[in-house]
């Protein structure tokens, strides 16, 4: 779960779901769409989008909650108090959020002398769509008898993201072999409500599939049926993976509001929630590590698109990893990117501030080393001049104090913000090239001894580096990368063998012009001692034509013994065979589908978060409708012969 391009946030700013303050294990609500930059922060959606939703479009600057909006809320909101998500973020509330907050909610004081009609055309004017007559969306059924109860004799496994990012999942993980491959079919299918993207990993324990949704809505599902153990819905949408400990039964994730969360994963019930960081533009994209007795954070934050409007000023966000006390939620560190404060770096020319350095993101899952106690991750480019030597690379820390060990940096002068799109003064002088380190760093073990902290990065290039002091051992190119291009979310290991998801957009929307003979769209393979590449196998293009459809990986890639799993940007799922990059099973997730509870539903682009293989069950998300990508709101479990 990590950023894959600022150009991506650009095309849809703010894509969050904001809810209601306090979290419940019964509520729920529809999601938001997403939005497109006007220049002035203000995010329009589309008819498709709205009517996606069940709801007609308002007349944005004739309608009566404009005006209310600024005579009451626009004060905070654009700016007045620091810790107030801004109005980009407060238009991809869902409807029934925005009114829980104001009455009754963690608004409730400041809309007191609000009439109910005056709320309501309020949260008319955020959401772009009338609400005399709307009505959540149905949820999917809860269980019954013995689907409603947990197996203790199956617990979770500690593998894939929060656990260990080289996403393998041995032969007695999965249940699946190989040759079990090609007989996969659909076994159930679950349409999140009102969603147009699938955006958490799930995890499986105790005979559940436990994954969040684009309303903040956290299921437990039970495996075999899909029917719904328990719901909480939290305070925005979930993004990370959903991350399990067999040891306490807890569940831990974060939301796009830069809260981190620990919920009991046999009643839903919330344990603790803490804010990681308090800038108002702050997220939390990457999946929480939990390992050697703490919970690592990684914070990114959205306000790159800020910049967006040239009276910005920007930019003081700084990109950290933060340390918790599982138990409690208790800050035991922070490690920021950035070293040294923003400061003043004189005004642009229409007279607004710069203020640097600033950004450099943490997008990925950061990466756990039990023999030395470090931890590795990745960052993204600044957002201000002047660019300095944290952007674009990889950190090593001390796990116990945060302490910096050393810093890689892959891609020097990288700054870049949303004002460089729309061509404002708020771009910085270096005007990008926008290319993070968005996927967690890999350690592999080597055969001969020693490991290889493999890279990949959305120039194209994957990097070997000696962890103990960050040396680049070997650099392969892979792609032509750019803002749209090159490693997205995530690569897995297979022993030495690292398998490397290209994304290479033919159009990548942000005017720059690539070679198309250097695209790496696909599926490549790499020697983690030497960077050899071994195979690759570029996506055919079977678009057509097709609005939002490319044929590239952007999602993580999985893999168990033989096999490699890869979500494709058209929305097919493919299984590949790991020694030659051969095809062994592909299957189109865009097709409508029956899902639980008699309702229909289809996926979409793949992107963000990759399958899951666990007990004979290959689990994925299908629908990303955000960044030209298609939409869809589909969970899929396939089993060989469909049983």
């Amino acid at each position: 779960m990590m950023k894959t391009g600022s150009l991506w946030l650009a095309a849809a700013i703010a894509a969050v779901v904001l809810a209601a303050g306090s979290a419940s294990s019964a509520s729920s609500g529809p999601a938001a769409p997403p939005a497109k930059p006007t220049g002035a922060g203000e995010a329009i959606r589309s008819t498709d989008e709205l009517q996606s939703r069940g709801g007609p479009t308002i007349d944005v600057e004739k309608h009566p909650g404009k005006a209310l909006f600024e005579a009451n809320c626009a004060g905070c909101h654009n700016g007045g108090v620091p810790k107030a998500p801004q109005q980009v973020w407060l238009e991809m509330m869902a409807p029934d959020a925005i009114l829980a907050a104001m009455n009754g909610g963690i608004m409730s004081q400041q809309a007191a002398a609000l009439s109910p009609v005056q709320r309501r055309e309020i949260a008319e004017y955020l959401v772009r769509t009338p609400l005399a007559d709307y009505r959540p969306p149905a949820q999917p059924p809860m269980c019954a008898a013995e689907a409603a109860k947990f197996d203790p004799a199956s617990p979770p496994e500690a593998i894939g993201w929060g656990h260990d990012n080289r996403r393998f999942a041995s032969a007695a993980q999965a249940g699946l072999a190989a040759a079990d491959v090609p007989a996969l079919k659909l076994k159930w299918a679950l349409a999140y409500p009102a969603a147009q993207r699938a955006r958490s990993q799930p995890t499986v324990g105790w005979g559940a599939i436990f994954v969040g949704s684009q309303d903040g809505t956290v299921y437990a599902l039970d495996m075999a049926s899909g029917c719904t153990r328990w719901r909480f819905r939290a305070s925005a949408e979930i993004r990370t993976a959903i991350v399990a400990d067999a040891a306490t039964k807890r569940l831990y994730f974060g939301d796009v509001l830069a809260r981190a969360y620990a919920l009991d994963a046999m009643t839903g019930t919330l344990v603790w929630k803490s804010k990681v960081d308090d800038h108002p533009n702050a997220t939390i994209t990457g999946t929480p590590m939990l390992a050697g007795g703490q919970l690592f954070v990684p914070v990114s934050s959205l306000e790159v698109t800020a910049a967006a409007n040239p009276a910005y000023p920007c930019c003081t966000f700084r990109g950290a990893v933060v340390a918790l006390d599982p138990a409690t939620g208790a800050l035991h560190w922070k490690q920021t990117t950035v070293v040294d404060e923003p400061r003043p770096q004189g005004k642009t020319s229409v007279g607004t501030q710069i203020l640097g350095p600033s950004g450099a993101p943490v997008w990925n899952s950061p990466t756990y080393d039990p023999a030395t106690d470090r931890l590795y991750f990745g960052s993204g480019e600044n957002y201000s001049t002047p660019a300095d030597g944290n952007s674009d690379a990889v950190l090593a820390v001390d796990a116990k104090t945060g302490k910096r060990l050393w810093t890689t940096q892959l891609t020097k002068g990288d700054a870049w913000n949303v004002g460089c799109m729309m061509g404002n003064e708020n771009c910085p002088v270096e005007k990008g090239p926008d290319l993070d380190v968005a996927a967690s760093p890999l350690l592999v073990p080597l055969a001969g001894g020693g490991a290889m902290l493999v890279v990949g990065q959305k120039s194209g290039g994957v990097y070997g580096l000696d962890p103990a002091d960050g040396q680049i051992k070997w650099h392969t190119v892979v792609g032509h990368g750019g803002t749209q291009g090159g490693v997205h979310f995530g690569m897995a290991a297979e022993g030495g063998t690292v398998f490397v998801p290209v994304n290479d957009m033919a159009d990548t929307r942000d005017g720059r012009i690539y070679d198309a003979a250097k695209s790496g769209a696909g599926l490549h393979a790499i020697d983690a001692a030497t960077g050899a590449e071994l195979w690759k196998v570029l996506a055919d293009n079977v678009c057509a034509g097709r609005a939002n459809c490319d044929p590239g990986i952007s999602s993580a890639v999985s893999a168990v013994p033989g096999v490699v799993f890869a979500g494709h940007l058209d929305g097919r799922f493919r299984a590949y065979e790991s020694a030659t990059g051969k095809v062994l099973w592909s299957v189109d997730t865009t097709r409508e589908v029956a899902a639980v509870g008699g309702v229909t539903g289809h996926g979409g682009g793949m992107s963000g978060p990759g399958p899951v293989i666990a007990k004979g069950n290959v689990i994925v998300n299908s629908g990303y409708g955000l960044y030209y990508h298609a939409p869809g709101n589909l969970l899929m479990v396939f089993t060989p012969g469909g049983k």
